[in-house]
Protein backbone atom coordinates (compact mmCIF):
# COMPACT_ATOMS: atom_id res chain seq x y z
CA UNK A 1 0.00 0.00 0.00
CA UNK A 2 2.86 2.35 0.77
CA UNK A 3 4.31 1.81 -2.72
CA UNK A 4 0.93 2.55 -4.32
CA UNK A 5 0.58 5.72 -2.25
CA UNK A 6 4.03 6.92 -3.30
CA UNK A 7 3.23 6.24 -6.97
CA UNK A 8 -0.11 8.02 -6.59
CA UNK A 9 1.58 11.06 -5.06
CA UNK A 10 4.18 11.22 -7.84
CA UNK A 11 1.68 10.96 -10.68
CA UNK A 12 -1.09 13.09 -9.16
CA UNK A 13 0.70 15.48 -6.76
CA UNK A 14 4.30 15.69 -8.00
CA UNK A 15 5.72 13.56 -5.20
CA UNK A 16 4.13 15.38 -2.25
CA UNK A 17 0.92 15.01 -0.27
CA UNK A 18 -2.36 16.37 -1.68
CA UNK A 19 -2.74 19.16 0.91
CA UNK A 20 0.83 20.34 0.30
CA UNK A 21 0.21 20.36 -3.46
CA UNK A 22 -3.02 22.33 -3.13
CA UNK A 23 -1.22 24.92 -0.96
CA UNK A 24 1.43 25.69 -3.61
CA UNK A 25 -0.58 24.95 -6.76
CA UNK A 26 -1.03 28.59 -7.67
CA UNK A 27 2.70 29.24 -7.18
CA UNK A 28 3.27 26.55 -9.80
CA UNK A 29 0.72 28.21 -12.08
CA UNK A 30 2.57 31.52 -11.81
CA UNK A 31 5.87 29.78 -12.61
CA UNK A 32 4.31 28.12 -15.69
CA UNK A 33 2.91 31.47 -16.76
CA UNK A 34 6.31 33.20 -16.59
CA UNK A 35 8.20 30.35 -18.26
CA UNK A 36 5.76 29.91 -21.12
CA UNK A 37 5.45 33.63 -21.71
CA UNK A 38 9.19 33.64 -22.39
CA UNK A 39 8.90 30.48 -24.50
CA UNK A 40 6.14 32.08 -26.59
CA UNK A 41 8.44 35.04 -27.26
CA UNK A 42 11.13 32.58 -28.38
CA UNK A 43 8.59 30.75 -30.54
CA UNK A 44 7.50 34.07 -32.02
CA UNK A 45 11.10 34.85 -32.95
CA UNK A 46 11.79 31.30 -34.21
CA UNK A 47 8.71 31.12 -36.45
CA UNK A 48 9.37 34.65 -37.71
CA UNK A 49 12.94 33.77 -38.68
CA UNK A 50 11.87 30.47 -40.26
CA UNK A 51 9.22 32.26 -42.31
CA UNK A 52 11.70 34.85 -43.56
CA UNK A 53 14.15 32.08 -44.43
CA UNK A 54 11.40 30.21 -46.28
CA UNK A 55 11.08 33.18 -48.62
CA UNK A 56 14.70 32.73 -49.64
CA UNK A 57 15.35 28.99 -49.50
CA UNK A 58 13.44 26.35 -51.43
CA UNK A 59 14.11 23.74 -48.74
CA UNK A 60 11.94 25.67 -46.25
CA UNK A 61 9.40 27.12 -48.68
CA UNK A 62 7.07 24.13 -48.43
CA UNK A 63 6.59 24.87 -44.71
CA UNK A 64 6.07 28.63 -45.02
CA UNK A 65 2.35 28.41 -44.16
CA UNK A 66 3.14 26.46 -40.97
CA UNK A 67 5.71 29.09 -39.99
CA UNK A 68 3.37 32.04 -40.47
CA UNK A 69 0.57 30.25 -38.58
CA UNK A 70 2.98 29.51 -35.73
CA UNK A 71 4.08 33.15 -35.69
CA UNK A 72 0.46 34.41 -35.58
CA UNK A 73 -0.51 31.95 -32.85
CA UNK A 74 2.49 32.85 -30.66
CA UNK A 75 1.71 36.55 -31.03
CA UNK A 76 -1.93 35.98 -30.07
CA UNK A 77 -1.00 33.96 -26.96
CA UNK A 78 1.49 36.62 -25.85
CA UNK A 79 -1.28 39.23 -26.04
CA UNK A 80 -3.55 36.97 -23.97
CA UNK A 81 -0.78 36.45 -21.40
CA UNK A 82 -0.51 40.19 -20.86
CA UNK A 83 -4.25 40.35 -20.16
CA UNK A 84 -4.85 37.28 -17.99
CA UNK A 85 -4.08 36.71 -14.32
CA UNK A 86 -0.94 34.70 -13.73
CA UNK A 87 -2.45 32.24 -11.26
CA UNK A 88 -5.69 31.50 -13.13
CA UNK A 89 -6.49 28.20 -14.80
CA UNK A 90 -6.93 29.71 -18.28
CA UNK A 91 -3.19 30.24 -19.01
CA UNK A 92 -2.58 26.61 -17.98
CA UNK A 93 -5.14 25.49 -20.56
CA UNK A 94 -3.46 27.66 -23.22
CA UNK A 95 -0.08 26.14 -22.36
CA UNK A 96 -1.44 22.63 -22.97
CA UNK A 97 -3.00 23.91 -26.19
CA UNK A 98 0.40 25.23 -27.27
CA UNK A 99 2.03 21.88 -26.53
CA UNK A 100 -0.65 20.11 -28.55
CA UNK A 101 -0.08 22.45 -31.49
CA UNK A 102 3.69 21.92 -31.26
CA UNK A 103 3.10 18.18 -31.50
CA UNK A 104 0.85 18.77 -34.52
CA UNK A 105 3.60 20.94 -36.01
CA UNK A 106 6.01 18.03 -35.53
CA UNK A 107 3.55 15.68 -37.25
CA UNK A 108 3.13 18.00 -40.26
CA UNK A 109 6.91 18.31 -40.63
CA UNK A 110 7.20 14.54 -40.56
CA UNK A 111 4.47 14.18 -43.19
CA UNK A 112 6.33 16.67 -45.39
CA UNK A 113 9.30 14.28 -45.35
CA UNK A 114 7.72 10.81 -45.17
CA UNK A 115 10.92 9.01 -46.12
CA UNK A 116 12.80 10.39 -43.09
CA UNK A 117 12.25 9.18 -39.49
CA UNK A 118 10.56 11.73 -37.22
CA UNK A 119 13.03 13.98 -35.41
CA UNK A 120 11.19 17.19 -34.48
CA UNK A 121 8.23 15.31 -32.99
CA UNK A 122 10.51 13.16 -30.82
CA UNK A 123 12.39 16.27 -29.70
CA UNK A 124 9.09 17.78 -28.54
CA UNK A 125 8.31 14.56 -26.64
CA UNK A 126 11.48 15.05 -24.61
CA UNK A 127 11.64 18.85 -24.29
CA UNK A 128 8.11 20.15 -23.64
CA UNK A 129 7.44 18.12 -20.44
CA UNK A 130 10.46 19.76 -18.81
CA UNK A 131 8.81 23.19 -18.92
CA UNK A 132 5.44 22.36 -17.35
CA UNK A 133 4.69 22.05 -13.63
CA UNK A 134 1.40 20.26 -13.17
CA UNK A 135 0.04 16.92 -12.12
CA UNK A 136 2.14 14.43 -14.15
CA UNK A 137 -1.09 12.55 -14.83
CA UNK A 138 -2.04 15.30 -17.29
CA UNK A 139 1.33 15.03 -19.05
CA UNK A 140 0.84 11.25 -19.34
CA UNK A 141 -2.40 11.96 -21.18
CA UNK A 142 -0.84 14.74 -23.30
CA UNK A 143 2.17 12.72 -24.46
CA UNK A 144 0.20 9.51 -24.83
CA UNK A 145 -2.45 11.20 -26.96
CA UNK A 146 0.14 13.00 -29.11
CA UNK A 147 2.09 9.79 -29.77
CA UNK A 148 -1.08 7.86 -30.58
CA UNK A 149 -2.25 10.54 -33.01
CA UNK A 150 1.19 10.59 -34.66
CA UNK A 151 1.36 6.83 -35.16
CA UNK A 152 -2.22 6.54 -36.43
CA UNK A 153 -1.92 9.55 -38.73
CA UNK A 154 1.39 8.52 -40.28
CA UNK A 155 0.62 4.78 -40.60
CA UNK A 156 -0.66 5.13 -44.18
CA UNK A 157 1.32 8.26 -45.08
CA UNK A 158 4.86 6.93 -44.51
CA UNK A 159 6.69 3.91 -45.87
CA UNK A 160 6.14 0.95 -43.57
CA UNK A 161 9.79 0.50 -42.67
CA UNK A 162 10.14 4.19 -41.75
CA UNK A 163 6.91 4.03 -39.73
CA UNK A 164 8.26 1.04 -37.80
CA UNK A 165 11.41 3.03 -36.99
CA UNK A 166 9.22 5.93 -35.78
CA UNK A 167 7.17 3.59 -33.60
CA UNK A 168 10.31 1.98 -32.16
CA UNK A 169 11.56 5.46 -31.26
CA UNK A 170 8.34 7.16 -30.18
CA UNK A 171 7.13 4.54 -27.69
CA UNK A 172 10.28 4.59 -25.48
CA UNK A 173 10.75 8.35 -25.87
CA UNK A 174 7.14 8.91 -24.77
CA UNK A 175 7.85 6.90 -21.64
CA UNK A 176 11.11 8.80 -21.11
CA UNK A 177 9.28 12.11 -21.56
CA UNK A 178 6.71 11.10 -18.93
CA UNK A 179 9.39 10.17 -16.41
CA UNK A 180 11.34 13.35 -17.16
CA UNK A 181 8.18 15.28 -16.36
CA UNK A 182 7.65 13.33 -13.12
CA UNK A 183 11.25 13.96 -11.99
CA UNK A 184 11.31 17.63 -13.02
CA UNK A 185 7.93 18.27 -11.37
CA UNK A 186 9.00 16.58 -8.15
CA UNK A 187 12.22 18.61 -7.88
CA UNK A 188 10.62 21.95 -8.71
CA UNK A 189 7.50 21.42 -6.58
CA UNK A 190 9.64 20.60 -3.55
CA UNK A 191 11.43 23.92 -4.06
CA UNK A 192 8.03 25.67 -3.87
CA UNK A 193 7.17 23.74 -0.70
CA UNK A 194 10.46 24.73 0.91
CA UNK A 195 10.06 28.37 -0.14
CA UNK A 196 6.52 28.41 1.26
CA UNK A 197 7.70 27.02 4.59
CA UNK A 198 10.46 29.63 4.78
CA UNK A 199 7.99 32.43 3.99
CA UNK A 200 5.54 31.15 6.60
CA UNK A 201 8.28 31.05 9.22
CA UNK A 202 9.40 34.54 8.24
CA UNK A 203 5.85 35.92 8.50
CA UNK A 204 4.80 34.09 11.68
CA UNK A 205 4.87 35.40 15.23
CA UNK A 206 6.85 32.89 17.32
CA UNK A 207 4.67 33.11 20.43
CA UNK A 208 1.15 33.01 18.98
CA UNK A 209 1.52 31.43 15.54
CA UNK A 210 -0.37 34.36 14.01
CA UNK A 211 1.04 36.73 11.42
CA UNK A 212 3.77 39.04 12.65
CA UNK A 213 3.96 42.81 12.25
CA UNK A 214 5.87 42.73 8.98
CA UNK A 215 3.47 40.30 7.32
CA UNK A 216 0.41 42.30 8.42
CA UNK A 217 1.91 45.58 7.27
CA UNK A 218 2.67 44.11 3.87
CA UNK A 219 -0.70 42.42 3.30
CA UNK A 220 -2.84 45.32 4.51
CA UNK A 221 -0.77 47.79 2.47
CA UNK A 222 -1.24 45.63 -0.64
CA UNK A 223 -4.99 45.64 -0.04
CA UNK A 224 -5.20 49.41 0.48
CA UNK A 225 -3.18 50.03 -2.68
CA UNK A 226 -5.40 47.77 -4.76
CA UNK A 227 -7.66 49.70 -7.15
CA UNK A 228 -10.61 47.42 -6.40
CA UNK A 229 -10.35 47.83 -2.60
CA UNK A 230 -12.88 50.25 -1.12
CA UNK A 231 -14.09 48.56 2.09
CA UNK A 232 -12.40 47.26 5.20
CA UNK A 233 -12.47 47.07 8.99
CA UNK A 234 -9.33 47.43 11.09
CA UNK A 235 -9.40 46.32 14.72
CA UNK A 236 -6.48 47.21 16.97
CA UNK A 237 -6.66 45.73 20.46
CA UNK A 238 -4.57 45.18 23.53
CA UNK A 239 -4.89 43.49 26.91
CA UNK A 240 -5.85 45.84 29.72
CA UNK A 241 -3.30 46.20 32.53
CA UNK A 242 -1.01 43.67 30.91
CA UNK A 243 2.08 45.21 32.51
CA UNK A 244 0.54 44.54 35.90
CA UNK A 245 0.05 40.86 34.97
CA UNK A 246 3.68 40.61 33.95
CA UNK A 247 4.97 42.39 37.06
CA UNK A 248 2.77 40.43 39.47
CA UNK A 249 2.85 36.90 38.05
CA UNK A 250 5.98 36.91 35.92
CA UNK A 251 6.76 36.90 32.20
CA UNK A 252 5.93 33.20 31.77
CA UNK A 253 2.32 33.88 32.82
CA UNK A 254 2.29 37.01 30.67
CA UNK A 255 3.48 35.02 27.65
CA UNK A 256 0.81 32.40 28.31
CA UNK A 257 -1.87 35.10 28.38
CA UNK A 258 -0.65 36.42 25.03
CA UNK A 259 -0.59 32.88 23.65
CA UNK A 260 -4.16 32.22 24.81
CA UNK A 261 -5.45 35.47 23.38
CA UNK A 262 -3.73 34.76 20.05
CA UNK A 263 -5.28 31.29 20.03
CA UNK A 264 -8.70 32.80 20.72
CA UNK A 265 -8.37 35.24 17.80
CA UNK A 266 -7.12 32.48 15.50
CA UNK A 267 -10.15 30.35 16.36
CA UNK A 268 -12.55 33.27 15.98
CA UNK A 269 -11.30 34.40 12.55
CA UNK A 270 -10.89 31.45 10.21
CA UNK A 271 -11.65 33.09 6.84
CA UNK A 272 -9.46 35.37 4.74
CA UNK A 273 -9.08 37.93 7.53
CA UNK A 274 -5.60 39.24 8.34
CA UNK A 275 -4.98 38.36 11.99
CA UNK A 276 -1.73 38.92 13.83
CA UNK A 277 0.27 40.23 16.73
CA UNK A 278 1.55 43.76 16.29
CA UNK A 279 3.93 43.51 19.23
CA UNK A 280 3.82 43.11 23.00
CA UNK A 281 0.17 42.62 23.99
CA UNK A 282 -1.20 44.47 20.93
CA UNK A 283 -3.05 42.54 18.20
CA UNK A 284 -4.60 43.43 14.86
CA UNK A 285 -7.49 42.03 12.83
CA UNK A 286 -8.25 43.36 9.36
CA UNK A 287 -11.42 42.30 7.54
CA UNK A 288 -11.63 42.96 3.82
CA UNK A 289 -14.66 44.21 1.90
CA UNK A 290 -16.79 45.16 4.93
CA UNK A 291 -17.50 48.72 6.08
CA UNK A 292 -20.68 48.33 8.14
CA UNK A 293 -20.35 50.05 11.53
CA UNK A 294 -22.94 47.75 13.13
CA UNK A 295 -20.98 44.70 11.99
CA UNK A 296 -17.82 46.28 13.42
CA UNK A 297 -19.51 46.82 16.78
CA UNK A 298 -20.80 43.25 16.88
CA UNK A 299 -17.37 41.82 16.11
CA UNK A 300 -15.69 44.05 18.68
CA UNK A 301 -18.26 43.04 21.28
CA UNK A 302 -17.63 39.36 20.49
CA UNK A 303 -13.88 39.91 20.91
CA UNK A 304 -14.27 41.65 24.25
CA UNK A 305 -16.75 39.10 25.59
CA UNK A 306 -14.96 36.04 24.23
CA UNK A 307 -11.55 37.08 25.53
CA UNK A 308 -12.90 37.67 29.03
CA UNK A 309 -14.43 34.19 29.03
CA UNK A 310 -11.65 32.13 27.46
CA UNK A 311 -8.34 33.72 28.46
CA UNK A 312 -7.42 32.93 32.08
CA UNK A 313 -4.32 33.01 34.29
CA UNK A 314 -3.18 32.39 37.86
CA UNK A 315 -4.67 28.90 38.26
CA UNK A 316 -7.58 29.95 36.01
CA UNK A 317 -8.97 32.13 38.78
CA UNK A 318 -8.41 35.41 36.94
CA UNK A 319 -9.59 36.57 33.55
CA UNK A 320 -8.46 39.35 31.26
CA UNK A 321 -10.24 42.25 29.64
CA UNK A 322 -9.31 43.79 26.29
CA UNK A 323 -9.92 47.14 24.61
CA UNK A 324 -10.58 47.47 20.88
CA UNK A 325 -10.10 50.43 18.57
CA UNK A 326 -11.80 50.34 15.17
CA UNK A 327 -11.14 52.21 11.93
CA UNK A 328 -13.47 51.80 8.97
CA UNK A 329 -11.98 51.95 5.48
CA UNK A 330 -14.11 53.54 2.77
CA UNK A 331 -11.50 53.60 0.02
CA UNK A 332 -9.96 56.90 1.05
CA UNK A 333 -6.63 56.07 2.68
CA UNK A 334 -3.82 54.50 0.70
CA UNK A 335 -1.33 54.83 3.53
CA UNK A 336 -1.45 52.02 6.06
CA UNK A 337 0.34 54.03 8.80
CA UNK A 338 -2.32 56.75 8.44
CA UNK A 339 -5.11 54.18 8.62
CA UNK A 340 -3.52 52.37 11.57
CA UNK A 341 -3.17 55.65 13.46
CA UNK A 342 -6.95 56.12 13.35
CA UNK A 343 -7.59 52.69 14.86
CA UNK A 344 -4.89 53.28 17.45
CA UNK A 345 -6.51 56.59 18.40
CA UNK A 346 -9.84 54.79 18.76
CA UNK A 347 -8.12 52.22 21.01
CA UNK A 348 -7.21 54.91 23.52
CA UNK A 349 -10.80 56.13 23.44
CA UNK A 350 -11.96 52.57 24.11
CA UNK A 351 -9.79 52.32 27.22
CA UNK A 352 -11.73 55.23 28.67
CA UNK A 353 -15.05 53.47 27.98
CA UNK A 354 -15.61 51.23 30.99
CA UNK A 355 -18.85 49.82 29.54
CA UNK A 356 -18.21 48.72 25.95
CA UNK A 357 -14.40 48.56 25.82
CA UNK A 358 -14.46 49.35 22.09
CA UNK A 359 -14.64 52.54 20.07
CA UNK A 360 -14.99 53.43 16.37
CA UNK A 361 -12.83 56.25 15.04
CA UNK A 362 -14.89 59.20 13.87
CA UNK A 363 -13.63 61.66 11.29
CA UNK A 364 -13.47 65.20 12.61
Amino acid sequence: MRVLRVLRNYFFYCGIEKDEYEAIKKDAYVSNFEVWKILHFLMLAMFGILYLCSLCYDLLRANSLLYILGFAYSLLIIIFFFIMKKDSIIPQFLIYLTMSLLFLFGIFLSLKNPDVPAVTFIAFLLITPMFMIDKPFFMVFELGAASTVFLLWTYYAKPHDIWLIDMANIVPFTIVGIFLNVIANSLRIKEFVLTRKINIQKDTDDLTGLKNKGAMNREITQFLESESANKGLLFVMDIDRFKSINDTYGHDIGDDVIFQFGLFLGDMFTGDEIVGRFGGDEFIVFIRNVDDADVARRIASDIVKGASEKVVYSDESKKISVSVGIAIYHGNETSYPEFFKKADTALYEAKADSVNRYHIYKEE
